[in-house]
């Protein structure tokens, strides 16, 4: 069991940094909605596959379904479509090293809107510690970069998406004993259906695939949106949330090394060194949160 976990856990890592290069192979000959209508496409035929070999029903209440509408908003469409548009313009790595703010922006809107949340010392001087990397990343004294700033801020806005989806996650849909699977394939199976019925308007240019291009977006909806969310899940209840969380320290370094390797994509001193100081953010964070927890636990009678 703990091998089958640890590969599970390694695929989940690799799949999901494999996903920023999916993307920018398929960006050669799609545009970049058409890239997301197929991730969605993919993923959802997968996560309705997974469903049907488990025999699990969806949930009837429309209100449910209508909080999954939000989720899939949020979560799905919006920055998937802020990534794909900034990878246009920024190399696959660098759009891996902003999603691995995605923990911070998650902890910023959780400040804001969840009142269990309280913002310590160690919280506060995570944040800044983290948002200093994306400063470093971002790299403002270079001119050189002023082309690829909106992308660099579209992706920005894609993990503060995942931010407030997480949180509207775990207050709205969560409490309503929603498992995660039947979550994943619904928000995922909702966002492929609007962007299929909005093809003839936004994803109608022509398409030009090759077999490099099919074989990304197959494998950037099948295994980076299907499969990893279920190895992830199945990581969660075997090791624990915060063994299983340690999986976005890797994304990044994957993206790194796949779009040098691969696409032999130029990598500045600035984005490992913001990415660490990232990284860093995150740990300092998700211990503060786990202390105030802890504490809270042992005061409970």
């Amino acid at each position: 069991m703990r091998g089958n976990l640890a590969v599970q856990y390694a695929s989940t890592a690799l799949a999901w940094g494999a996903s920023f290069l999916f993307i920018k192979v398929g960006l050669e000959g799609l545009s970049f909605t058409q890239v997301v209508l197929w991730r969605l496409v993919f993923g959802a035929v997968t996560l309705g596959a997974v469903l049907g070999i488990t025999r699990t029903r969806l949930p009837r209440e429309a209100a449910t379904w209508a909080h999954l509408s939000v989720l899939a908003f949020a979560q799905c469409l919006l920055p998937w479509l802020l990534f794909s548009w900034a990878e246009q313009s920024i190399s696959s790595g660098l759009a891996s090293i902003y999603n691995a703010t995605t923990p911070l922006m998650t902890m910023s809107v959780a400040l804001a809107f969840l009142p269990g949340e309280k913002l310590t010392d160690a919280k506060l001087f995570g944040l800044l510690l983290g948002f200093t990397g994306v400063v470093v990343v971002l790299a403002p004294w270079q001119s050189g970069i002023l082309g690829s700033v909106p992308a660099q801020l579209a992706c920005l806005g894609a993990t503060a998406s995942y931010g407030v989806a997480l949180v509207y996650l775990r207050r709205f849909i969560l409490p309503r004993g929603v498992g995660t699977p039947t979550i994943a394939f619904m928000q995922v199976s909702i966002a492929a259906a609007v962007m299929v019925l909005a093809t003839p308007w936004v994803a109608s240019t022509p398409m030009h695939l090759t077999p490099a291009i099919v074989a990304s977006m197959i494998g950037l909806g099948a295994f980076g949106t299907g499969l990893a969310f279920v190895w992830n899940t199945n990581v969660v209840r075997g090791w624990g949330p915060t063994a299983a969380s340690t999986v976005t320290y890797l994304t990044p370094v994957v993206g790194v090394v796949l779009g040098a390797v691969a696409l032999d994509e130029h990598i500045s001193w600035n984005q490992p060194v913001g990415a660490l100081a990232v990284i860093a953010g995150i740990v300092v964070t998700q211990r503060s949160s786990r202390r105030a927890a802890a504490t809270i636990a042992a005061r409970t009678p």
